[in-house]
């Protein structure tokens, strides 16, 4: 196997300083040195291509194209290309929810135009993973006064009639984000650069989860860690937050047990609980009974 890769300066220093030990003797024109690392061959050119050959060219070469996303010059270049989404009018969509054995899955499209951005930066708008849920709570509320948006619960119960083979987490994600983007843009009528989605699946792939969905929306921007580098999707994502929180309590009071969030070891011992007091039944009003915690619970109860 050969993998050509295209590196700057900063990485070829780098990379001469990693192999130097591992030099091979041979002088080779117009090469900077070649080196060998288990059973790959490592060629840097003066010309900044580097080839690696070998069966595990690929790894080797994907650690120096990971070490070439992280420089200055990269990170100066992703931030150039990445304000265009920030300072803008935009719609974007995030979710929570999808991780936790309990609670509901929520999806939020929200509108932020440019004058609204100073209001959230005030606010420390940004992903809701990095944000506590007490600030949640706080600051949720002023935004959702502030901005347009629409919301798309999933409860327990509706999960486990969808989720089939055919009908994964993804394609359950997609029609969720469609409908709150569909209905935001068809009701606000918003005047939007961009439409933006954190990317959890490819955008073909996306679309195809869509098929047989009479009104779908198109025009969608996907991008990895969009939450972090758009405003309207950090707001869908802690609108989204405050929402899961709300409707996580209603069901901690409504069986009074305290449910941990996540889909830890601690979910298994107080699934055990729930299933003692009330039923394997309750499970699929509360859980998302295709996680692997299921079988986990039910394995260690005696019926």
């Amino acid at each position: 196997m050969n993998v050509v890769i295209k590196v700057n300066d900063e990485i070829k220093e780098k990379m001469i300083e990693y192999y130097k030990d591992k030099k091979r003797d041979k002088v080779i024109p117009y090469v900077v040195f070649q080196a060998q690392e288990e059973d790959t061959v490592i060629t840097l050119y003066e010309s900044g291509k580097c080839m690696f050959q070998g069966t595990s060219a690929d790894v080797d070469a994907a650690m120096w194209g990971v070490a070439l996303e992280n420089t200055k010059e990269k990170q100066e270049e992703n931030k150039k290309k990445d304000a265009k989404y920030y300072n803008c009018n935009s719609v974007g969509s995030d979710e929570v929810g999808t991780g936790d054995y309990f609670g509901p899955i929520i999806v939020t499209a929200a509108y932020v135009t440019k004058e609204d951005i100073p209001f959230l930066e005030s606010l420390g708008v940004t992903d809701s993973k990095k944000i506590d849920d007490s600030k949640i709570l706080k600051i949720a509320p002023e935004i959702a006064k502030k901005i347009k948006y629409r919301s798309v619960i999933l409860n327990n119960k509706e999960y486990n009639k969808r989720y089939t083979k055919d009908i994964n987490m993804n394609k359950i994600k997609s029609i969720m984000h469609n409908k709150a983007l569909y209905q935001l843009i068809q009701e606000e009528k918003p005047k939007y650069d961009y439409i933006i989605i954190d990317e959890f699946a490819r955008e073909q792939r996306y679309y195809e989860y869509l098929n047989g969905i009479p009104n779908i929306q198109r025009g969608i921007t996907f991008m990895t860690k969009a939450e972090e580098k758009n405003l309207a999707v950090a707001c869908g994502s802690i609108i989204s937050r405050y929402l899961f929180i709300k409707e996580f309590d209603k069901i901690c009071d409504e069986i009074h047990i305290p449910l941990p969030k996540g889909a830890g070891k601690d979910v298994d011992t107080i699934g055990e609980e729930v299933v003692e007091k009330y039923g394997k039944e309750k499970l699929n009003d509360i859980a998302k009974v295709n996680f692997k915690n299921t079988d986990r619970i039910l394995h260690t109860m005696v019926y």
